[in-house]
């Protein structure tokens, strides 16, 4: 009866586990996530949810930076690599099973969006 248990606990864990990375999956994995942690509303799939949320209002505000000449562009290409830097870092968070915030802005993220 416990090893059943354990198993349900496993595959319910692997479940919001892969949540948590597909929300990190571009615009759409995000969007995806969302649909599918509504119901269950589960504490480590919503905290990569917010995760991922943040980190793609900054890839958007980077593209906006992007839209101004030269300075703009240098300035973009510069954040889009610190981007990438923090998405595999928040993807690797999620694959490995770990709720810690990416670098630098995880913490405003969890503040942020502390009422999703």
């Amino acid at each position: 009866m416990e090893n059943q248990e354990s198993l349900a606990g496993n595959i319910e864990k692997t479940e919001d586990k892969s949540i948590g990375i597909i929300a990190y999956l571009t615009l759409i994995g995000l969007v995806a996530a969302f649909i599918m942690n509504k119901d269950k509303n589960n504490e480590f799939a919503t905290y990569h949810i917010k995760q991922s949320l943040g980190l793609c209002l900054v890839g958007f505000a980077i593209f906006i930076v992007g839209l101004i000449p030269v300075l703009g562009w240098v300035a973009s290409f510069a954040g889009s690599l610190c981007l990438l830097v923090l998405w595999i870092m928040g993807l690797l968070n999620a694959v490995n099973g770990k709720q810690e915030p990416v670098p630098v802005l995880g913490s405003k993220f969890e503040t942020w969006f502390k009422n999703m």
